[in-house]
């Protein structure tokens, strides 16, 4: 257990000056700041660190958004498997989805967020919106937003219940059951999409960003009214809609692990997870083979989003990570989450990177102290060569 902001762990030789980017993120952000930042290259754990009051390397924190990371490499393995088909409609997996002019989405729609279905009418109270199933049952007969596949909007609280209930539907096997036993058990990987009893004492609680004058409470998506298209999609519509940073506080979003946002894993879980993804971490053959990576790294969506009201570059299931840190390889694939989470797998440069923070930052989103650590990182690696 940590008290101050001195960074804690280990990094391989030549990776030292992550470590001080590392220690320089910690100082700025001041006390209280807690965070954990793993890396891999070509399968080594080549950076493991913390800092904070309170955390270790194995504590666990709420990952939200990062856990579609997880999600949709079990999508990936059905696909890369055959078992699932990107261009098949959806409604041959799932007939009750074929409604309100849904037949003829298909799973690559649905994937690269161009589906329309961001929501419900009614919103979802937490029990539910920790459901998938539920989620997914209403959402068959929901009519979409826009017309599907002539844009895209961050399906934000249930792409995963979404794709999940394909997965369902396919195997008869849940999406948290396969990400269980093919991944998460075998590759030892700490991340969880339902959190047992017995991990309880690792979690630690997220917490609020902290107003100052720079850093306003309120963050400036709110100022679209909850029956907006964003409102709709972050469940605002909802009267009993908690706060985004609170959803991993509550033991059920923990338990029941919605593939959206509800999963909960170390730094050390995400990093590793994507080391596996791309290479032979541990001895172990990669998941994916570099075509079924290549293909679902590929940008699919790129523009306006209709929902974050930003400029986005979208890949199936994954962030085109390259996009937005340009400084990695070319089909760098992961997925960020909004308390400051950034996960990925870059295997151009064979980089999986895992970073999380207690703290819920302004805005909400992947840490902006990111930037600076993956330029470090790839510094390190490419002078290392």
């Amino acid at each position: 257990m940590v008290d101050g902001n001195e960074p804690h762990g280990t990094v391989s030789d030549g990776f030292q000056s992550v470590r001080d980017e590392f220690a320089a993120v910690a100082a700025a952000e001041g006390g209280g700041f807690a965070a954990q930042l793993v890396a891999y290259r070509h399968g080594e754990r080549v950076v493991d660190l913390w800092t904070g009051p309170e955390i270790t390397g194995d504590s666990l924190l709420g990952v939200y958004s990062a856990s579609k990371g997880a999600a949709h490499l079990v999508v990936a393995l059905l696909v890369q498997e055959g078992v699932l088909e990107l261009d098949q409609k959806v409604s041959h997996y799932w007939p009750a989805f074929g409604v309100a002019g849904k037949r003829d989405v298909t799973l690559r729609e649905l994937l690269s967020h161009r589906a329309g279905l961001v929501g419900a009418d009614g919103g979802f109270t937490l029990d539910e919106l920790a459901d998938d199933r539920i989620v997914a049952e209403r959402l068959a007969g929901q009519r979409p937003y826009w017309r599907p596949g002539s844009a895209f909007g961050y399906h934000a609280l249930v792409i995963a219940a979404l794709t999940g209930e394909v997965v369902r539907r396919a195997t008869g096997r849940t999406l948290r059951t396969h990400f269980a036993e093919r991944i998460r058990d075998p590759y030892a990987v700490d991340f969880h999409l339902g959190l047992p009893d017995g991990q309880e004492p690792r979690y630690l609680s997220a917490q609020p960003m902290l107003p100052t004058p720079e850093r306003p409470a309120e963050p400036a998506a709110r100022a679209t009214g909850p029956n907006s298209l964003p409102g709709i999609a972050f469940n605002r519509h909802h009267p009993g809609n908690p706060e985004l940073w609170q959803l991993p506080n509550f033991r059920t979003v923990r338990a029941a692990g919605p593939a959206s946002f509800g999963g909960v894993a170390s730094a050390r879980g995400m990093a590793r997870m994507y080391a596996v993804a791309i290479g032979s971490a541990g001895g172990a053959a990669p998941l994916l083979k570099p075509d079924t990576a290549a293909e679902f790294a590929q940008v699919h969506s790129l523009g306006h989003d209709l929902v974050t009201r930003e400029h986005k570059a979208v890949g199936l299931g994954f962030h085109a990570t390259s996009e937005v840190y340009p400084v990695l390889g070319q089909g760098a694939f992961g997925h960020s989450g909004a308390g400051g989470q950034q996960a990925f797998a870059d295997p151009r440069n064979g980089l999986a990177y895992g970073y999380s923070r207690r703290r819920f930052p302004f805005p909400n989103g992947p840490g902006p102290e990111n930037d600076r650590l993956i330029r470090a990182l790839y510094a390190a690696a490419d002078a290392h060569r």
